[in-house]
């Protein structure tokens, strides 16, 4: 059947794309609901262990980077390929990069430490204090990710306010946590693999079309698009490095997939996750260049879209779809080892399923209250800057005391770009994000001396 024949089809459809939408959210999640491996006991449900073997590098891979591949961040590329052109996307894709620091230094801390967990090595050198801080950072970052999800699904089903937003967003969560309730930590990985498969697929039929549209618009003019400065992207590229260094340590959906497999296996995965999951944002990103190109204005996927009729729209909606139920079952899967794992409040079935629910209703809350969506992300990697001498030098001797003063540190300065009250002279570029880089350099910098501090002193 020719493309043409294919729009017609839908058009004319009694279901209408709402309904056809609709179609695609169920009928998938029942597919992976009735694949999804059940748990039968907790090294099956929070550590994805099967027969005593665990995910190899392949489906770690693909589990780690689809579930970085959240909703948010394939719009947030796709916008930033719109307003700096591909430089904007690969400024983003720079994020990535937390892949290679995250793998390298768990590789290191499991060989040349023998730690077994992110939690054990805090409570060893830190403490409880330490530990329950630590959790109640990464407890609001899974928090964040629910809602903040689930109202990029919401926007493609109705505006803000509407019956079908709000519905679509209830019942898409339920359908997620479904299968994810089925198997836990399994059933995220079993799923993620397949996610993957299904977005790369998407994403070649959309930039296909794309390229096949306007002959004038060639792969020399997506190189050529944006300029290679700090006011047009290279701020955001700069610091998105520099949270590279603490960002990845305080999200638990990629620490987890830190700790299930053999070292080698998981640094393995964590390097090619970097560079696949880079190349994904960047070609995600192309959607906002050709939008740019085109002279479209507003949510570059969504007026892309619109700009090629129904079926691209769909498979882009689609994607949306399954990039945010892999985000969502991670979620849903990490909160729940957090809890009874982690923290060894229930280490049963019915604790880690109990908390899934649990974080899936009080997630779901904030929807309600027109939470802002897009800027989680950024200001949560600022407030986590603290993070990085903690990890970074795992291996140094520190007190107890450098973990509070290096966190602490970095949440103020993550208030101060809340509150944009940061000095402008300390500011020495400009465009947007220059406030995000240099409060994050400045940040980063005042975490790493209090948290040598008290060594210093102790000499």
């Amino acid at each position: 059947m020719k493309y043409n024949g294919i729009i017609t089809l839908i058009e004319s459809s009694p279901l209408g794309i709402e309904g056809i939408q609709w179609a695609l959210v169920i009928t998938s999640s029942l597919v992976l609901f009735f694949l999804s491996p059940l748990a039968k006991n907790t090294n099956q449900f929070f550590m994805a262990k099967h027969r005593k073997k665990a995910p190899n590098a392949f489906m770690l891979m693909g589990s780690l980077v689809i579930s970085w591949i959240f909703a948010k961040s394939i719009t947030n590329a796709a916008n930033l390929g719109l307003a700096f052109g591909l430089v904007g996307g690969v400024a983003y894709a720079a994020y990535y990069a937390s892949f290679a620091v995250a793998g390298i230094v768990i590789y290191k801390m499991r060989t040349k430490g023998n730690y077994t967990s992110i939690h054990q090595f805090l409570t060893t050198k830190y403490g409880k204090s330490a530990v329950a801080v630590f959790s109640i950072l990464i407890a609001f970052r899974l928090f964040n990710e629910v809602w903040s999800n689930t109202m990029v699904i919401g926007s493609y089903f109705g505006a803000i306010g509407t019956s079908g937003y709000y519905w679509s967003i209830l019942v898409f969560t339920a359908l997620t946590l479904s299968y994810v309730l089925k198997g836990g930590m399994s059933s995220s990985i079993f799923t993620d693999v397949i996610q993957m498969g299904l977005f790369s697929v998407l994403i070649l039929v959309i930039l296909g079309a794309i390229f096949n549209s306007d002959a004038s618009f060639t792969t020399s003019k997506v190189i050529s698009s944006g300029t290679w400065s700090f006011e047009m992207g290279l701020n955001l590229l700069f610091a998105a490095l520099l949270q590279s260094l603490s960002y990845p340590f305080h999200d638990p959906v990629l620490t987890d997939r830190g700790f299930i497999s053999s070292p080698k296996v998981t640094l393995k995965s964590f390097l090619w996750a970097t560079l696949i999951g880079a190349i994904c944002i960047i070609l995600f990103s192309i959607i906002g260049v050709y939008a740019q190109y085109s002279g479209l204005k507003g949510q570059a996927a969504v007026e892309v879209g619109k700009a090629f009729g129904v079926v691209i729209l769909l498979v882009i909606n689609f994607i949306m779809i399954t990039s945010a139920a892999s985000t969502l079952d991670s979620t849903f899967s990490s909160f729940s080892k957090l809890l009874s794992i982690d923290l060894n409040l229930g280490n049963t079935l019915k604790f880690g399923r109990g908390s899934m629910v649990a974080i899936a209703v009080l997630g779901t809350i904030p929807v309600f209250l027109d939470a802002e969506i897009l800027s989680a992300t950024t200001i949560s990697g600022t407030m986590v800057i603290g993070l990085t001498p903690v990890f970074i030098f795992w291996h140094k001797k520190a007190a107890a005391l450098s973990f509070h003063l290096s966190v602490f540190a970095g949440v103020i300065f993550g208030f101060l770009l809340i509150f944009k009250i940061f000095p402008q002279q300390l500011i020495f570029t400009t465009g947007k994000y220059a406030d995000l880089l240099w409060i994050n350099f400045w940040g980063i910098l005042s975490c790493v001396t209090l948290y040598f501090i008290p060594t210093w002193i102790k000499k």
